[in-house]
């Protein structure tokens, strides 16, 4: 594995490279992304796939990529601004993407902005709550729990999103 950092406005991100670029076998690399985890949160998935080329990130202001902006929200359009950048750092073309969770939103957000930095995309568990049949409920309780997390920090958050209706059916 190789680390590297990219310096963008506003922030510095750090994104792993599990094997060989261009890649070995020809293949798109296999990126991926969740929110609100960083990298390590794929390290049993990367080992899965010992033969692929595997691209991994912190998302900015999480694990070990640093905010310069200020800022404190991870709105989508930025963050696949961000992925886009990574995938034109690594200079071997599309990629092939997992999103997951809120990685999944930015991975939909990236193919909507972007739709030649992706050959193929698994959005997996996005958050996109504004289609379910509870939407008012939904949204309320992710207001709460973002209240939570903000004030409590991280694991309180987590309990708050389990017991909500979302996490509930998740």
């Amino acid at each position: 594995m190789t680390q590297h950092t990219l310096e963008l406005p506003g922030a510095e991100l750090v994104y792993d490279v599990h094997g060989p670029l261009p890649t070995a076998d020809g293949r798109p690399p296999l990126l991926m992304i969740g929110q609100p985890m960083d990298a390590s949160g794929f390290q049993a998935q990367v080992k899965l796939f010992d033969d692929r080329t595997v691209v991994t990130y912190d998302p900015r202001g999480l694990g070990r990529s640093r905010r310069t902006d200020g800022e404190v929200t991870n709105e989508p359009e930025a963050q696949s601004e961000d992925v886009h950048a990574i995938i034109e750092a690594l200079g071997v073309g599309p990629v092939d993407l997992f999103g997951s969770s809120g990685g999944a939103v930015t991975a939909l957000a990236l193919l909507t902005a972007h739709p030649d930095d992706v050959v193929t995309l698994v959005a997996h568990e996005p958050p996109i709550d504004a289609v379910l049949p509870d939407a008012d409920a939904v949204h309320r309780a992710r207001i709460a729990y973002t209240q939570l997390y903000q004030a409590r920090g991280w694991g309180a958050g987590m309990a708050g999103f389990i017991a909500s209706p979302r996490g509930r059916a998740s």
